[in-house]
């Protein structure tokens, strides 16, 4: 359940707390002032799409705060994303940009919008002032009959199962007209192949090649440079290291005299002790060094061989390990592609995959559809339609990422009427009293715990409205419901009333929502009832309204 919205900053709204109960809530106010607004912001919140067109005019964000309670399963949701909190609550933040970027955080931790999406989905359920327009589109009416049979999951699958049967069809298809030009390509790659397998140049012998052949090539003056550096250092009369050892015996004792020397003793016993080293590690080198005319001549052909290669095939020398790996993935996938059965048996499966998940959705379809047209039926009687009768026809169709089905909604607008399609026959009002009957249903069946209905009773009024705001107050017996309404018979019906309204300040003009209590409601009420101007008589006319509540 919602339990509090916090804005700053949002549109013509500078600071808005506001909290929330059970029950139903309706929210009014006079044309243009902003009565959509907190179903924006809260859409925001739960992962809708912002842009900078929703920070107020000269500030650097748009502040979106909404505070839930929670389920166990949902506070086990959190958790299992890195993203609890209080247990049983969970706070909802979004911020936009003046620039047009945005953040997303759950609890105080960074989440993505697809994360508040997901969240959102299973929290509140919206439906929209347009909601009775999307019946009129094509594909509107098969939507609310896959949420009303809650198969919103099923239909992915089967938009997503029909996606990769379109790919393994087309796949098929490229192969059968492409096949000289693939044939061509596998001639040519298997040409290279053949050379280049010959060759069997791995990955970065290249390089270790040179640097062998190097080594190599000037091992003689190596080796001469190495045993010279060992004489010097060690081994002639003269050498460096005995030297050394000469001059720091001889400094030693002196340094005892004073001490201003030791600093020089220390770095020549150094100095002995490295150069021993040095001659010791040269030593070692030169007895190691491989003097092997036989394995020269092995890598001066190997590298001819990669030269010759390589100017081939019009390559650099250490391109050729890669080039070998590229054309033999290349291959694979031609004589994938070239495999006909192979690709046919590809598209058969991915067909079976989508026609047994279409399958079960039709099944479920046609199952909902007399549930529906059921229930709206009956709904439709205390809306001003007595005798209407509404159908929900799934009719066969090609297959397509909605299924296999085409859904049309179908009203007898009285007693005696065959039913034709709604948009053929539909009025304004009668559209928008479907649509709620519709809503309504969908939302029982779905099990989130907020209802938002933002004015889904447009073009009803009078006992019509009555009876809509009954059917709002029956559902928030169980449901917390949100309705932005122009209805006073609506708003009477309500269990808290919000208004919004407008004021100039500073020169700007802002929103100003706050809860009414009662005789603020018989106010407002009037005012609905009336126009700018209350009488006494719209007041004592809202005061019925409320009283019947």
């Amino acid at each position: 359940m919602l339990l509090a919205l916090r804005l700053r900053d949002f549109v013509i709204v500078d600071r808005l707390e506001l909290e929330f109960g059970p029950g139903f809530t309706v929210l009014t106010g006079e044309t243009g002032a902003g009565k959509s607004i907190l179903i924006d912001a809260l859409q925001l919140a739960l992962g809708g799409r912002g842009d900078a067109g929703v920070v107020r005019e000269g500030a650097a964000r748009a502040d979106i705060v909404a505070e839930f309670s929670l389920s166990p399963a949902l506070d086990a949701w959190l958790a299992e994303r890195d993203l609890a909190g209080d247990p049983g609550t969970v706070m909802l933040r979004r911020l936009i940009e003046a620039d047009g970027r945005s953040r997303a955080l759950v609890n105080g931790h960074p989440a993505t919008v697809a994360q508040l999406r997901e969240l959102g989905e299973q929290l509140v359920d919206v439906h929209g002032q347009h909601a009775a327009q999307s019946m009129l589109r094509a594909g509107g009416q098969r939507d609310l009959l896959d949420a009303f049979a809650q198969q919103q999951a099923l239909a992915a699958e089967v938009a997503a199962a029909f996606g990769r049967w379109r790919v393994a069809q087309e796949r098929l298809e490229q192969a059968r007209a492409a096949t000289r030009e693939l044939d061509l390509e596998r001639e040519r790659l298997q040409w290279q192949l053949g050379e280049l397998e010959q060759l069997a140049m791995a990955e970065g012998e290249w390089e270790a090649l040179n640097e062998e052949h190097r080594r190599l090539a000037h091992a003689a003056a190596l080796l001469e440079g190495a045993r010279a550096a060992v004489d010097a250092l060690a081994e002639s009369d003269e050498a460096i290291s005995g030297r050394l050892q000469a001059i720091t015996q001889r400094l030693r004792p002196l340094a005892a005299i004073d001490a201003r020397l030791s600093d020089a003793v220390l770095m020549l016993e150094n100095a002995c002790i490295q150069a021993d080293e040095a001659a010791s590690a040269l030593s070692d080198y030169a007895d190691r060094l491989d003097l092997d005319p036989e394995r020269l001549a092995q890598l001066d052909q190997r590298i001819g061989q990669a030269f010759s290669l390589a100017r081939k095939l019009r390559l650099a020398p250490e391109a050729l390990a890669s080039t070998l790996l590229a054309a033999r993935g290349r291959l694979a996938e031609l004589e994938a592609t070239a495999d006909p059965q192979r690709l046919q048996a590809e598209e058969a499966a991915a067909q079976e995959v989508f026609l047994a998940a279409a399958g079960r959705l039709s099944t479920a379809r046609r199952e909902a559809a007399t549930r529906l047209a059921r229930g709206v039926s009956a709904r439709l009687q205390p809306l001003g339609m007595a005798g209407a009768r509404f159908e929900a026809d799934v009719q066969a169709a090609d297959p397509g990422p909605g299924g296999l089905d085409r859904v049309e909604f179908r009203i007898a607008g009285h007693a005696g009427s065959q039913p034709r399609p709604l948009a053929k026959v539909a009025s304004g009002g009668e559209l928008s009293r479907v649509g709620l009957a519709v809503a309504v249903l969908a939302a029982q069946a779905n099990p989130v715990p907020t209802l938002i209905f933002d004015e889904a009773d447009a073009g009803v009024g009078g006992a019509v409205g009555e009876a809509i705001g009954q059917l709002m107050r029956t559902l928030g017996e169980a449901r917390q419901v949100l309705c932005v309404t122009h209805l006073p018979q609506v708003a009477a019906r309500a269990h808290q009333h919000l208004s919004v309204s407008k004021a100039e300040v500073g020169g700007r003009t802002v929103s100003r929502i706050a809860a009414l209590d009662r005789q603020a409601r018989i106010d407002e009420v009037a005012r609905m009832l009336a126009g700018a101007e209350i009488t006494a008589t719209s007041r004592q006319h809202a005061r019925e309204l409320l009283a019947g509540a």
